[in-house]
């Protein structure tokens, strides 16, 4: 009996943060033509002072960075407007605060094609 306690406990306290749901551009894609806006949705809301995003090209230059990304209607969405993107390879990096005042963060790649 008690080890299913537990094992309730530890799953209980896995969805307890904010994971990276989905995203667009998605998670290891590659996009024809450059897109407008960087979208990334959460498994849970966000505290929007404590989350932000970046795009980095290739070299690891800064293209789009935004500490108020938050949506305002759907606070489990981070979204920020991108530049126009030459071919290439892009990395977005984000750190989050979900409500439950768990902080994660990550990144993942996408490549840009002609």
């Amino acid at each position: 009996m008690l080890w299913a306690i537990a094992l309730a406990s530890v799953a209980a306290g896995a969805r307890a943060h904010a994971f990276l749901d989905h995203a667009s551009p998605a998670v290891g894609s590659t996009v024809h033509g450059s897109p407008p806006e960087l979208r990334i949705w959460f498994t849970q809301e966000l505290e929007p002072p404590f989350s932000r995003v970046k795009v980095e090209d290739g070299n690891g230059n800064a293209i789009a960075a935004s500490e108020k990304a938050v949506d305002a209607a759907d606070r489990t969405l981070l979204h920020i407007p991108l530049p126009p993107l030459p071919p290439g390879k892009y990395r977005v990096l984000w750190h989050v605060l979900s409500v439950d005042s768990h902080v994660t963060e990550g990144d993942y790649v996408f490549v840009v094609a002609p």
